[in-house]
């Protein structure tokens, strides 16, 4: 009877035990959650700014925007359970037609992720064909 009592102890202590990581285990999953789609908004981000330098076409900005809001669904109106994050974008000139694109990619009450990423001209890219060259 005392071999029962003691089995029963332990595996109380055991399922105890695991009870208390499951908390810890939702919260880091939650976090990578975030940071994986803070890094797909950042890399979309990179993405497009990159092909709007690339084409000569296209007028660059220097200077700081934002924080600018954008939800985690890609919607423009927050969608149940939807996360909002921040980005900042900074353009910086560092040579003729070069230019250091930074995005830094926040979300409220975590770390912020960031990237940087150089970026020049490139005459392939000029679209529409007729506009005007530099």
């Amino acid at each position: 009877m005392v071999e029962v009592v003691i089995a029963i102890f332990m595996t109380t202590v055991a399922v105890l035990a695991i009870f208390s990581l499951v908390s810890p285990a939702w919260r880091t999953a939650g976090h990578a959650d975030l940071l994986g789609r803070a890094a797909n908004i950042l890399y979309d981000q990179l993405q497009e700014q990159e092909s709007l330098i690339m084409n000569p076409c296209n007028a660059v900005t220097e200077g700081t925007t934002g924080p600018i809001a954008v939800n985690a669904s890609g919607y423009s109106v927050a969608q149940s359970g939807d996360i909002q994050f921040n980005i900042t974008r900074t353009i910086t000139e560092i040579a003729t037609g070069v230019w250091r694109v930074t995005i830094l990619v926040a979300v409220p009450g975590h770390a912020a992720i960031s990237e940087s990423l150089v970026v020049n001209r490139q005459e392939n890219y000029r679209f529409p064909a007729g506009c005007a060259s530099p």
